[in-house]
């Protein structure tokens, strides 16, 4: 795929991201993709943006790069922070720059 991009994202919202934790699996599903301000840093080789993904799991797993399973992107490895919980699971972050 190369250098991941918003547009590659924008096309798989409402997908699953499936992370292999060695005994089972977890599916995140991408919720949002969008845009941030771009400041335009000289060689900049994308434009900002930011995903959310929900995971309905009860589980709150530590902010790292984790390595996403989707049938569109393939096989990605992304650097997810929990950052908010309701009664639906744990929100998680993506930021690219």
């Amino acid at each position: 795929m190369g250098i991941a991009t918003l547009d590659h994202f924008t096309r798989c919202v409402g997908e699953g991201f499936e992370i292999d934790m060695g005994t089972g699996s977890l599916v995140f599903t991408l919720t949002e993709a969008r845009p941030l301000p771009e400041r335009g840093f000289p060689g900049m080789t994308r434009a900002p943006f930011s995903l959310l993904f929900r995971s309905g799991s009860k589980v709150l797993l530590p902010q790292q790069i984790y390595k996403l399973n989707n049938a569109t992107l393939g096989i990605l490895d992304i650097f997810l922070v929990p950052v908010a919980r309701d009664q639906h699971g744990i929100i998680y972050q993506a930021i690219f720059n």
